[in-house]
């Protein structure tokens, strides 16, 4: 696992803020932040997608509890649809923020893009979630959200097979879209090759 390190500030909370789903094909966008008190690390936190399936869904419960504060939001498909997916994470982390008991003075966004949440000034940083615990935390507290989500959703419809893909765009998830066609929880924004095999 990678070694991270804390983000330091002299007198600022922090709230580590990240996404999950955003290159899916289907169902929501999920969305975390997470303040950690000072000096938190874990032998197994790292970027939520270098980590084991079980190494995730164990520290989510130990972020959750050790957390000062922490909170996860979701954009739907529908939302996605209408404003687009890069707007919808941000406004998934936005409603994270928003449901903070505590509020922070920084907000550390991965990525190299965010829109400014109002009163509270932002830092991005690529690649932040392999970088700083508070970041790689919100991106285990995410991933981990919406992975049940989905995995929900897999018994609603199991053809598209959720349970594995978690709806990424991998060839058994593509295949079984040219076989099934869209379900209701399909983004219908993206396009790909296989859409013009459909009648869209």
């Amino acid at each position: 696992m990678a070694k991270l390190k804390e983000f330091k500030t002299a007198d600022l909370l922090v709230a580590g803020c990240d996404e999950a789903g955003r290159g899916c094909l289907a169902g929501p966008v999920f969305a975390a932040a997470v303040i950690l008190p000072v000096g938190f690390n874990h032998k197994l936190l790292d970027d939520s997608k270098q980590m084991k399936e079980r190494d995730r869904n164990h520290l989510a419960g130990v972020i959750k509890e050790v957390a000062l504060a922490h909170s996860i939001a979701m954009c739907d498909h529908k939302e996605i649809d209408r404003i687009n997916i890069l707007n919808a994470s941000f406004l998934a982390m936005h409603r994270a923020v928003d449901a903070l008991k505590t509020r922070p003075g920084l907000l550390l966004i991965d990525g190299n893009r965010f829109n400014p949440y109002k009163g509270i000034n932002h830092k991005t940083v690529v690649g932040g979630d392999g970088i700083y615990t508070c970041i790689a935390a919100a991106s285990v507290l995410a991933k981990t959200a919406r992975d049940a989500f989905m995995l929900d959703l897999h018994s609603l419809y199991p053809q598209y097979g959720w349970d594995k893909n978690k709806a990424y765009a991998t060839k058994a998830h593509r295949d079984a879209l040219v076989k099934y066609g869209f379900s209701t929880y399909h983004r219908k924004s993206f396009r790909l090759d296989y859409q013009t095999k459909l009648d869209l």
